[in-house]
C-alpha cells in the first residue's frame, strides 16, 4: 500500500483537530497555522488539503479572527478510510482503474481476486480505525493483534 504525502497529511491534521476536541479548550475553532506547526506540515499545502477536507464533509471551516477548522462529525464516527477517499478517491487501484474493471486471461485471471482481497483486507483496518482512535492512541484489537506480530514490521 502507497500512501502519498496529502493522505498522510490529512490523516495528521484530522487526528490533531480530534484531540483538539476532546482536549482543552475543546469547542474551539483551530487554524491552519496551529496544526502545521503541531504536525511540521508545510502551511500552504496544509491549506488545500484542509480545503479538500471541507468540500468532503470531514471538517468545517470559519473564516475571521476567531476562526479556524474542526471536524464535521464526531471524531468516533471518521475512518481513516473515510479520510482517505476524500483525499485520493477510491482505496484500490491497480494501473488506475479498480480491480472488478480489470480483464485478465489465462493463467493471470486469478490476479483480479487478489487486488480485490487486498483491497478488502485494506478497507477491514482503514473503516476499523477512527481518527479518534488514532489521536488517542488506543487502536482496535485487531489492529493491535496484527501489529504485534513481527512480521508486520519488515
Amino acid at each position: 500500500m502507497r500512501l502519498s504525502a496529502r493522505v498522510d497529511y490529512a490523516l495528521r491534521a484530522a487526528a490533531e483537530l480530534a484531540a483538539t476536541a476532546s482536549g482543552p479548550g475543546r469547542g474551539r475553532p483551530v487554524t491552519a497555522d496551529q496544526i502545521a506547526r503541531a504536525q511540521e506540515i508545510p502551511p500552504k499545502f496544509l491549506e488545500s488539503i484542509l480545503l479538500q477536507l471541507r468540500r468532503g464533509g470531514i471538517v468545517h471551516a470559519q473564516r475571521g479572527p476567531e476562526g479556524g477548522y474542526w471536524l464535521a462529525r464526531p471524531a468516533e464516527e471518521i475512518s481513516l478510510a473515510d479520510v482517505i477517499r476524500v483525499i485520493d478517491g477510491p482505496l484500490a487501484h491497480v494501473r488506475g482503474q479498480r480491480p472488478e474493471q480489470l480483464g485478465y486471461h489465462g493463467p493471470a485471471r486469478a490476479l483480479q481476486e487478489v487486488w480485490i482481497a487486498l483491497r478488502a483486507s485494506e478497507r477491514e483496518i482503514l473503516e476499523l480505525v477512527s481518527v479518534a482512535d488514532v489521536a488517542a492512541g488506543t487502536l482496535p484489537e485487531r489492529v493491535t493483534e496484527l501489529v504485534a506480530d513481527p512480521r508486520a514490521w519488515i
